[in-house]
Order: structure tokens, then C-alpha cells, then sequence
């Protein structure tokens, strides 16, 4: 969740302040606690602000505290100028908070500061309700949220492994756009050095991993093959090769090439992708670490910026086929769907109990286990970053994944790649509309409806917002 600062702004005339003081006191206090309620850290500011020096100490005390947004905080008519003050010595997302008790006139004095606010070309949002209302609460988080998932990007590096895969444009972004636009680095890493680490890599843990998954998942497929004890084991191994190369250079997200070189040669890297990108192994609970297949800079993006809104790993998926008699979309790829999708529990043994490692399919001639499961039902928000004509864009969706009996969904699997992952989704969007404007062939995935924080990160960072519903 968000760190938050809130500042209540006052009435400059000392007779008045002393009067207001306890009414702003109150309102600011219970809007702080519901906040803290909806599991945000905020950050107050002081006593409300009276006077053009406190108006300009306290807003820098906000913004030495780290806070991701501020909220200023109007539950009476307030000098405006005061705002003005404050504004200018924060460098956080600004949120005007009024509130609507009709014995004081909070929306006069948030109007008036936000007009003030608008002449100078200063950002900012509006929100009104009483201090525990949820719609003001929900509209502080989000905005608060996208704040801190935006500014997160900056100093953050990208590690990549491998180039373009298969000549795929859309998986390639310019570097310097990224520093520019973004403050992101790009750490280049071939991908012999996975091969390397990978044979290095404690055969003891590996082995341990190996029967973990032996343990739990619904079935190890092994066919003497293409997937087999040492085929596993490999993939595992480099899971540890990649995750060593991240606590040494640092990597706050990466993308994995893969194909061709090491889906011919080596293994695929579909079991590495899920494990990075799952909340857990078979240490433990862990933090996901955002993970494109394809090494897809954007869609790596967009999955960091999903996943940091969300506090959920974030999906990756080709838009493999649309179902036009169901109103289905099947959204499978052979890389990562982490196991965590299978069920969105906590507990792994309830996922993997869903999840089955099929040997790889033609494709791929190293061999090698695929994660194959059905996402578990519920609603979506889906989004993917493109570009147009070098500029970028947030295409952003909201969805639904579906449940089916077993034997439509094995109708629905066969019809595509069943060793695959798959997620079977509705989407608020024609088949038309999304086919004819969305701009790349992966697509990215969390649980919810997470649409005002990413509204909010498009106009944060800049970026044109293309929004769909039927």
C-alpha cells in the first residue's frame, strides 16, 4: 500500500483558525484513521495550516518524509494562497480532499485553491465525502497507489536476457526512452551465462525443488523424453542461475529471450519464468520477481506496474484464439503462467494441486516441462503498454475469467495447446475493437478491477490512456 501525507489547510484569520481548529482537528483525524483502516501509511502533517510559514514548513517536512502522494485536506473555507504555498514546496501527486459537512464550507475552500492550482498549470485531483466515506478513501488509495507504483520506476534497472526473440518488434523498446520517460536502466546479460550458472548450480537444492514439485503438482509428466528427472532439474537450475544474477546486479524486473538458442539447446524456460514470477518455491514465501517471457521489455513493464498496483504477481499470455460461439478468448503462451494463478492462494500446495508439467511440444526440441493449468474464475483487469508511432500508450481492459466443467474446458484446451497454460477470458470489449487497435500479441493480467490506479499511472508518467468497454 502507499505511503500518504495529509495536510489540513485553515483560515488565515487568527480568530477564526482558533475557532475552526478542533472541527478541522476531527475530520482530519478520522479521514487519517480510515485510511490507516484501508491498510495505507500516512504521514501527517502537523496542525492545519494557519499561516504562509507553517503552509511551507510542514509541506517540507511531507516531502522529506518520503510520502508517494499528499493529500491536502479541506473540511473549512481555507486561504487559497496557502495551498499555493504548499504545492510549491511538494514534489508528490497532489490530492484536494474536501469534506462535505454542510456547517462549514470545505468544498468553497477546495474549489478555490484548486482554481488557484489550475491558473499555475499545477496537477492535481479532487475528491469529496465525509472523511470515512469508501468512494473518497478508494479515490485517495488509487490515486496514492499509482503515485507510488510511477515514481517506484525511477532507479529501477531491467535486466534482459538475450535480444529480440524471433524478430519480434513489439518486445524491443529503446533504451533511452525508457531512462527518459521513465528513469529504468537496462542491464544487457547474454544468456550463456544462465547456461553457465546453471551447471553450477547446488544439486542438493536442485534435487529438493525436483521432489517438491514431484510432491505437490497434480502430475509430472515425464515421458523419457522430452521431460524428464534431469530435463526438470535443469530448468530448476536455471531458476537458480537467473535468481543469483538478480541479487548480483540488482534487478528489480527481467525478461528472458529464450527462443531460439535456449529452446533448442538447452531447455525451455517456462519453469524458471513461473517460479521468478510466483509468491513462493519451495523455500517459502517470497516476493515475486516480474519475469517476461520473450524477453518483452513492455510487457515486463507492464507487468511491474500491475503487479506494484496490485500486490499480486501479474500474468503474461499470448491472445492466442477467440471463441466467437462462447464469447471466449483463450489467452495461453508456453512461457509463464505463474502456478499461482491455478487457484490465488496463499498456500502453494493448493495451487500446484492444479497445476500438471507436460513435456514441451514441437516447438521446442531441448524439451523440457511445461506449466500447464486453467486459471481460476474471477475479475480482471488487463492491460499491456504499446507504442504508437514511438509514443506510448496504456491499453487497459476489464475482464472476467471463466470457469467451465471439465469437459467443456478440455473441448476449449484441445482446440489450441494442451500442454499449455491458458486462461479463458471475457473481456468488456468487441472482438473487432481489440483485434483491430490492441498493439502487441501479449497481454497482462491481475485479479480485481485496478482501472483508477492505472488510469492514474497513465497521466502520472505521461502516457496516452486507451480505454475499452462494450
Amino acid at each position: 500500500m502507499a505511503r500518504i501525507g495529509v495536510l489540513g489547510i485553515s483560515d488565515g484569520r487568527e480568530h477564526v483558525h482558533e475557532r475552526n481548529s478542533d472541527f478541522i482537528r476531527k475530520k482530519q483525524n478520522l479521514l487519517v484513521e480510515s485510511l490507516r483502516g484501508a491498510g495505507h501509511e500516512v504521514v501527517e502533517g502537523g496542525e492545519p495550516v494557519a499561516s504562509n510559514t507553517s503552509a511551507t514548513a510542514q509541506a517540507r517536512r511531507l516531502a522529506a518524509s518520503g510520502v508517494d502522494a499528499t493529500v491536502l485536506y479541506y473540511a473549512v473555507w481555507a486561504f487559497p494562497h496557502f495551498t499555493m504555498l504548499a504545492a510549491d514546496a511538494l514534489d508528490t501527486p497532489l490530492v484536494l480532499a474536501a469534506s462535505t459537512d454542510p456547517t462549514e464550507p470545505g468544498l468553497v475552500g477546495m474549489l478555490a485553491a484548486g482554481g488557484a492550482l489550475d491558473q499555475i498549470g499545477r496537477g492535481h485531483t479532487r475528491t469529496w465525502g465525509a472523511p470515512d466515506d469508501p468512494e473518497l478513501l478508494a479515490d485517495i488509495g488509487a490515486r496514492a497507489t499509482a503515485a507510488a507504483a510511477a515514481s517506484g520506476l525511477r532507479g529501477c534497472t531491467f535486466g534482459r536476457f538475450g535480444g529480440r526473440p524471433m524478430g519480434m518488434n513489439t518486445a524491443v523498446a529503446n533504451t533511452d526512452q525508457w531512462q527518459r520517460s521513465f528513469g529504468i536502466d537496462v542491464e544487457e546479460i547474454d544468456q550463456y551465462e544462465l547456461v553457465l550458472r546453471a551447471e553450477r548450480a547446488d544439486t542438493g537444492e536442485v534435487r529438493e525443488a525436483r521432489e517438491w514439485f514431484e510432491q505437490y503438482a497434480a502430475e509430472v509428466r515425464y515421458d523419457g523424453d522430452k521431460l524428464t528427472p534431469e530435463l526438470l532439474e535443469r530448468q530448476i537450475a536455471s531458476y537458480l542461475a537467473v535468481r543469483e544474477v538478480i541479487a548480483e546486479r540488482g534487478l528489480d524486473f527481467s525478461g528472458i529471450k529464450a527462443q531460439p538458442e535456449l529452446t533448442e539447446n538447452f531447455a525451455t524456460m517456462d519453469i524458471t519464468e513461473a517460479l521468478l514470477n510466483d509468491p513462493y518455491d519451495w523455500n517459502g514465501p517470497k516476493r515475486p520477481h516480474v519475469c517476461a517471457t520473450e524477453a518483452d521489455m513492455d510487457g515486463a513493464l507492464t507487468m511491474k506496474l500491475l503487479s506494484d498496483v496490485a500486490g499480486t504477481p501479474a500474468l503474461f499470455a499470448d491472445v492466442r484464439h477467440y471463441h466467437p460461439d462462447r464469447d471466449v478468448w483463450d489467452l495461453c503462451n508456453s512461457g509463464q503462467h505463474a502456478t499461482w494463478f491455478a487457484a490465488r492462494s496463499d498456500d502453494p500446495a493448493v495451487n500446484l494441486s492444479r497445476v500438471r508439467l507436460c513435456p514441451e511440444v514441437f516447438f521446442f526440441p531441448a524439451g523440457g516441462a511445461s506449466v500447464r493449468h486453467i486459471a481460476a474464475p474471477g475479475e480482471m483487469t488487463l492491460a499491456r503498454l504499446t507504442r504508437r508511432d514511438g509514443h506510448y500508450r496504456m491499453q487497459l481492459v476489464l475482464g472476467e475469467f471463466l470457469d467451465f466443467d471439465d469437459t467443456t474446458t478440455e473441448e476449449l484446451v484441445r482446440c489450441s495447446t494442451p500442454e499449455w497454460p491458458h486462461a479463458f477470458a471475457r473481456l468488456d470489449v468487441s472482438p473487432d475493437t481489440f483485434l483491430s487497435r490492441f498493439g502487441a500479441n501479449h497481454i497482462h493480467a491481475v485479479p480485481g478491477d485496478h482501472r483508477a490506479e492505472l488510469r492514474a499511472v497513465a497521466e502520472l508518467l505521461g502516457v496516452e490512456l486507451e480505454e475499452w468497454s462494450r
